[in-house]
């Protein structure tokens, strides 16, 4: 089954909104052939298992990650393909997290006589899956606030200079998180002071670019912007208010542009009913790139899931240097945003903290 999961971990940027899945084919104590998902709209996992063995697959064992689908979407059940090969054992990870066709599957081989073995590293397949999971059970996307800080805590010197905090090995494994997250959000102030493009660029693999997507609650966005030029290609979502100047808004969607208006709160962007509608356009996983304001406004809006901070062995200083967290923040430290799962990892020559959103501790 470890095998099954890094072998799943290979469609990362390519299947959204679909799963990750991998298969193994084991005949007594030899893995016979091996798949992954690794197209949305291509075949699955068991059906690339099977095709890439070298000969019969009867009477052996699949190791699968996934549940195997028992419907017809983009492509036939493969819960019927197992059934037609042969295979006699299926051992798999988690359940379809979909509560419509979760455990379906698994009734169908278990009605054809197929020995179906459940749970195996379920866990490890629930963290692998974990944007698929919300997505399919939410139709919001699945959150992941990425920021890189000093030691000390601070994003930027008090003059507003923050290239580069973070090491070039943290910054090569943001494109990575670009490539494997379909959006990328961030707050209008990131784009007037940075002028960044928001595209993936990773050496010696195909990467995709997220689909960028920009809070400006006042339609402040320079037209001028780097990431504006390529509208047709790669268009931009401006997400807004009805304060939004219409001819700005006629001269962006000239461009290819999208300009989505979204009900206030408290004057801006209401978060989450963006949410809404970003799943609504199928977008499964967002990377939260802003400064400090959106991301106290992502946080008490209840939209991160995830939080990924670069920490570098730096020390900036200042009253006055931003934070990855600004506005008016809390009043009290039990109102504060509780984080668990907290793993560590170094890349480069900086820390990596990850951890999982739980909620507000006054809840």
């Amino acid at each position: 089954m470890h095998v099954a999961l890094s072998q799943a971990a290979k469609g990362l940027g390519k299947v959204n909104p679909n799963p990750l899945v991998g298969a193994v084919i084991v005949r007594g104590e030899n893995i016979i052939s091996t798949g992954y998902h690794e197209l949305f709209g291509g075949p699955h996992a068991e059906i690339n298992a099977i095709r890439n063995a070298n000969g019969s697959v009867e009477d052996a064992t699949m190791y699968v990650t996934l549940e195997p689908c028992s419907h017809f979407g983009k492509t036939p059940p493969c819960a019927d393909a197992l059934i037609e090969v042969g295979i006699t054992k299926v051992i798999v990870a988690m359940k379809d997290p979909n509560p419509w066709v979760s455990g379906r599957g698994i009734d169908k081989l278990k009605e054809n006589g197929i020995d179906v073995v459940e749970g195996l590293l379920e866990k490890e397949a629930m963290e692998l899956n974990r944007i698929f999971i919300k997505y399919i059970q939410t139709k919001l996307p699945y959150v992941v606030m990425k920021s890189a800080m000093s030691l000390d805590g601070k994003i930027a010197t008090a003059s507003g200079n923050s290239q580069w905090i973070s090491g070039l090995e943290s910054r090569k494994y943001v494109h990575l998180l670009r490539n494997e997250l379909k959006g990328i959000l961030v707050g209008v102030n990131t784009v007037i002071s940075d002028d960044p493009e928001l595209t993936t660029r990773i050496d010696g693999i195909t990467s995709r670019n997220p689909i960028r997507i920009v809070v400006d609650s006042k339609g402040r966005i320079p037209l001028t912007a780097r990431m504006l030029k390529d509208g047709t290609d790669n268009p931009v979502i401006i997400a807004t208010t009805t304060d939004f100047p219409g001819q700005k808004r006629l001269q962006l969607e000239e461009k290819g542009h999208k300009v989505i208006l979204i009900p206030e709160c408290d004057g801006k962007v209401d978060l989450s009913l963006l949410m809404v509608e970003l799943g609504n356009l199928g977008i499964d996983g967002i990377l939260l790139e802003g400064g400090g304001t959106l991301n106290e406004s992502a946080l008490k809006s209840n939209i991160v899931d995830e939080v990924q901070f670069f920490i570098a062995p730096k020390l900036i200083g200042g009253r006055n240097a931003l934070t990855p967290v600004e506005g008016s923040g809390f009043d009290k430290v039990d109102d504060g945003i509780r984080l668990g799962q907290m793993k560590t990892q170094m890349i480069g020559e900086d820390i990596l903290v990850t951890a999982r959103v739980i909620t507000t501790l006054n809840e």
